[in-house]
């Protein structure tokens, strides 16, 4: 886990070799520093940036949208600056025309990210599980990727190429603009939101060779596939995006109704971190112990 005077690992090279490993790379979602952390303390080998979430943690609104490339990218570098893991990051449209990508490469790269999320919507964009998205011209995205190859500075810094145009134009279309994706330089390919497992057996299928992303939306409109099923069809990164919000959402309701029912939380505490575990895991022994080697002499 990062301390404060951690020397930070080479991170982005072991995204790279965790996704060719063969293996389906798991990333779970999270939305700030501490539930990145958690990310990292339950054993993961990479965590995901969600856009969703930090729409609902920065803003306590839903993904449409309304999220500023500076609001993204400055929780990237907080989350990216608390955890030795890869951080997998979404970067929406790339907040432009392929100019903006640019500077939203060069920001997100700087910010310590191992990968970013393109994705081929119309802004402002809309959660992939929403109904009324709409997607840009291919071409249009096209030039947005081959911006983001070029101005990409590490060539471990891996792009991600999402396309909404599924729920739009069909399954077929979508996995068409997939593969003019990787011809213009993604690294990996991102369909979102097949409907049902015969869409994910021909994204699979079509896609062969290409590293794919699956994303497993909690409570979305894709069918909840097994690590053997998408193992078994080749894709390289799964993503799940909500659930850490979900739960958190949950609990939280849960400890206020606590406190609204009986004045107070103490039917709720034992469900819960003692204060010294949480202060443990958020790294105050490592702030004594350098205000003690800092002292005033």
């Amino acid at each position: 886990m990062s301390d404060l005077l951690h020397t930070p690992s080479a991170v982005r090279p072991r995204l790279r070799q965790l996704i060719e490993s063969g293996r389906p790379v798991l990333a779970p979602g999270a939305y700030d520093a501490l539930s990145e952390r958690l990310v990292e303390a339950a054993g993961f080998g990479a965590a995901y940036m969600t856009g969703f979430g930090t729409a609902a943690s920065l803003l306590g609104r839903p993904d449409v949208g309304l999220l500023t490339a500076t609001e993204m990218a400055d929780n990237a570098r907080r989350m990216a600056s608390a955890i030795d893991l890869p951080l997998i990051a979404d970067a929406d449209t790339g907040y432009g025309n392929p100019i903006n990508v640019i500077r939203t490469v060069r920001d997100y790269e700087r910010a310590g990210v191992a990968a970013i999320q393109l994705e081929d919507q119309v802004a402002p964009k809309r959660c992939g599980h929403m109904a009324g998205k709409a997607v840009i011209p291919v071409g249009e995205m096209v030039a947005k990727l081959e911006a983001a190859r070029a101005a990409r500075t590490d060539p471990d810094f891996l792009i991600i190429a999402r396309t909404d145009a599924a729920a739009v134009d069909g399954i077929g279309a979508a996995i068409d603009r997939a593969q003019r994706y990787a011809d213009a330089g993604a690294d990996l390919l991102f369909v979102e939101a097949p409907n049902n497992i015969d869409e994910v057996q021909e994204i699979a299928t079509r896609l062969a060779g290409h590293r794919l992303v699956f994303n497993w939306v909690e409570g979305g409109r894709t069918p909840p596939l097994s690590r053997e099923q998408l193992a078994e069809l080749g894709f390289a990164l799964v993503l799940f995006p909500i659930g850490a919000l979900l739960a958190a959402t949950r609990s939280i309701q849960d400890f206020f109704a606590t406190i609204m029912r009986d004045g107070t939380p103490a039917a709720a505490m034992d469900g819960l971190p003692a204060f010294d575990e949480f202060t443990g895991f958020m790294g105050l022994p490592e702030i004594n112990e350098l205000g003690q080697r800092f002292a005033d002499r």
